[in-house]
Formats: C-alpha cells, sequence, structure tokens
C-alpha cells in the first residue's frame, strides 16, 4: 500500500478527531511499532524462504537448466557456422566426391529449391499486387455511403 501526502493528513485528522490530541501520539507509536514488527516478519518469512530454495537446490538446478538449453552447450553454434555458407540453391561440392548418384540427386534437389524459391517470389509478388490494386480502388473517387442515393419511399433505411 501506498499512501499519498493527501491520504495520511486525511488519517491524521479523523485520528485527531477519534482518538483526541491526548492519545495521539501514543497511539501513532504503537502503530509504528506494529508496522516495524510487521515488515521485520515479512523480512524474515522472506530469508527462509530463499534458505529453504537453496537447501532444495532450486538456484542450482536454474543454472543446469540454463546451462542445457546454451546454444553452445548443445552444439547449435557448430551447426550455425556450418550452415553459413549453405546455398540450398546449389549443389553440394561434397555429393559430388561421394558418387555420380549422389550428385545427380544433389543437383536435382537443388533444381527443385530453386522452383519452389522462384514460385514463392511470384505468388508473394501476386499478393503484393493484388493488395496495392485493392488499395487504389478503394481511394478512387467513387461512389461513398453519404453520397448514396436515398431509399424511395416505401423502402425500408
Amino acid at each position: 500500500m501506498d499512501f499519498g501526502w493527501s491520504e495520511l493528513l486525511v488519517i491524521g485528522i479523523v485520528a485527531l478527531i477519534v482518538v483526541g490530541p491526548k492519545d495521539l501520539p501514543g497511539m501513532f507509536r504503537q502503530f509504528g511499532k506494529f508496522t516495524a514488527k510487521l515488515r521485520r516478519m515479512a523480512r524474515d518469512f522472506q530469508r527462509a524462504m530463499e534458505d529453504a530454495a537453496d537447501e532444495a537446490g532450486v538456484k542450482e538446478t536454474a543454472a543446469n537448466l540454463k546451462k542445457m538449453t546454451s546454444a553452445k552447450e548443445m552444439g547449435l553454434d557448430a551447426v550455425k557456422d556450418a550452415a553459413k555458407g549453405w546455398d540450398p540453391t546449389k549443389p553440394s561440392e561434397k555429393a559430388k566426391d561421394i558418387g555420380p548418384e549422389t550428385a545427380k540427386l544433389s543437383e536435382e534437389r537443388a533444381e527443385q529449391a530453386k522452383k519452389i524459391q522462384e514460385y514463392t517470389a511470384k505468388k508473394a509478388q501476386e499478393r503484393l499486387d493484388k493488395e496495392k490494386t485493392a488499395a487504389a480502388e478503394a481511394a478512387t473517387p467513387g461512389e461513398t455511403p453519404s453520397e448514396a442515393p436515398a431509399p424511395k419511399s416505401g423502402e425500408p433505411t
């Protein structure tokens, strides 16, 4: 809870009226002690929970999970390095060294990859063209709902 100065002033005035000026300092002292005791209990509880978590090995488990999911630990950085120079549209050089059948398959796959890329690019361009024409049609001055002819008498509006 966070009280502003205006709320504290209202509480002080109400307390002054209800408790009276004679007992007000004692009441605020008791309230301060009670608040300090609550904070101390909350701090102790938090420390106890942290100690229990340490004993249960939660921090170690979290560190192990982070280590296990690290790309470096999993060897994914080596995969990234290997894939940097790879182009699926070109046949593999290693395939040519292995044998003629493997080289032939590699070339077929490279050709298929090129076709897929070309088809995808074509479809993407068609979609962009459709969106442009739709936007142009929407922007051209035409009959807007406010310019539509008024309904004839007897027709529902």
